[in-house]
């Protein structure tokens, strides 16, 4: 049962905010949870007082605090969300709503803002990588440019401003290209024609790219950054297209000589799988979550 005495002070706070008169309002509110700091209207009705009054960082405290006094009072997701997007606090916003969706995944508002703070990402991401690609076409670095552009344009195609810059970018890098693979010898050409293959999802005629390289390599070049590339490539065609055998057969050479090579255990293991050798994937697996995370890398690690 409610604290007889704290709802009596709450209704006091809810007069004062009807009134418009913010600051008494929270007065109220701090004093209701004084005497009882469970219930999640009071912090609620509290962080409503520090949003009329632009205070972001009160009405974030009372968010956090309606969450801790029940986790399952959606409101209080929703509030603390919208302290978190006032203070630009973008990450942090989105972990909030999805607590949030986890108890109740068709809340309307919670869904709403989700979709905004996942736009304003968007639009902040496009605007850092169209600073940077300026900053890299002052500094003469075409490469990088043309790359971050192309990471722009993932995110945002059609973009003015990226088409504006790509125009100017893109003949300097096509001419720079020219210029190296030319000087590149058979086996890495067919290497990188099986590279721009596999970006475009073509995945058997990247595979008999990488064959090419591979066949064209002699003695210790078998070995070498090269080859090694090339099969761990190739092996992510032969998953793409579900030869498991394939998969294990070239992740099996990188890993002879690379034992450690986490991107060929981590497939390996995946490959093991699809052909019900569990055992074996089993042991990939333990290898990978036995080496240090800044080895295995958040991505895979998680």
């Amino acid at each position: 049962m409610p604290n007889a005495q704290a709802e009596a002070i709450k209704a006091e706070g809810n007069a004062f905010f009807k009134a418009g008169k913010y600051a008494e309002a929270i007065e109220k509110y701090k004093a209701a949870t004084a005497i009882d700091d469970s219930v999640p209207a009071y912090w609620s009705n509290m962080a409503a007082c520090y949003e009329k009054l632009r205070n972001f960082e009160g009405m974030e405290e009372a968010g956090r605090n309606c969450i801790k006094a029940d986790r399952n009072f959606i409101k209080g997701y929703f509030r603390l969300a919208t302290a978190q997007k006032n203070l630009n606090d973008l990450p942090g916003c989105i972990k909030t709503l999805e607590s949030g969706l986890a108890l109740q995944a068709s809340n309307p508002d919670l869904k709403k803002m989700k979709k905004e703070i996942t736009e304003l990402q968007r639009n902040e991401q496009v605007a850092a990588y169209c600073t940077k690609a300026n900053e890299q076409m002052q500094n003469g670095d075409v490469g990088g440019a043309y790359k971050t552009l192309e990471l722009a344009s993932r995110l945002d195609a059609g973009n003015p401003e990226i088409e504006k810059m790509m125009s100017k970018v893109k003949p300097k890098w096509e001419k720079m290209e020219k210029s190296r693979r030319a000087g590149l010898s058979g086996p890495e050409l067919h290497k990188e024609k099986g590279d721009d293959l596999y970006k475009n999802a073509q995945f058997e005629n990247a595979i008999g790219e990488y064959t090419k390289c591979l066949d064209g390599l002699k003695g210790a070049e078998k070995q070498s950054e090269l080859a090694l590339k090339a099969l761990a490539n190739r092996a992510a065609c032969f998953k793409q297209i579900s030869n498991f055998d394939g998969t294990i057969e070239d992740c099996t050479a990188v890993l002879e000589v690379e034992p450690e090579n986490v991107k060929a255990l981590i497939r390996r293991a995946q490959a093991f799988e699809g052909v019900e050798r569990y055992r074996f994937a089993l042991q990939d697996v333990k290898t990978v979550l036995a080496m240090p995370y800044h080895k295995v890398g958040k991505q895979n690690f998680d």
